[in-house]
């Protein structure tokens, strides 16, 4: 469901911009190229760094595209689940804040 709610986030900006306009990375996209990076690396490492990307078999290229994207969504996942994790804990000390009795003169707000 988090995929798909990002992907249509993401198609809702593709819409609203003209047809070739590209749209920059967030900070959160950029992290996750970088740590696709080292997973790329070392399938590249493994059929030969000497090796043009035009030699590469259909299947080579494939499994290329696979651990890029592997890697990419791996990381995506990881940092949403890692904001929806800290998300959760900041709503849960609000709401213990909320349920404690006002003292006196000293009212807090919650947030």
């Amino acid at each position: 469901m988090r995929c798909m709610n990002a992907f249509s986030k993401v198609m809702k900006r593709l819409t609203s911009l003209q047809e070739d306009a590209v749209i920059d990375p967030s900070d959160l996209e950029v992290n996750a190229m970088h740590a696709a990076l080292a997973p790329l690396g070392e399938y590249v490492g493994s059929i030969g760094m000497e090796r043009p990307l035009a030699e590469y078999g259909k299947e080579e290229v494939l499994r290329l595209i696979e651990v890029v994207i592997d890697a990419y969504q791996a990381h995506m996942l990881d940092e949403h689940e890692r904001l929806a994790e800290k998300e959760r804990v900041f709503l849960e000390e609000r709401l213990a804040a909320q349920q404690q009795p006002a003292t006196g003169s000293n009212t807090r707000i919650p947030f």
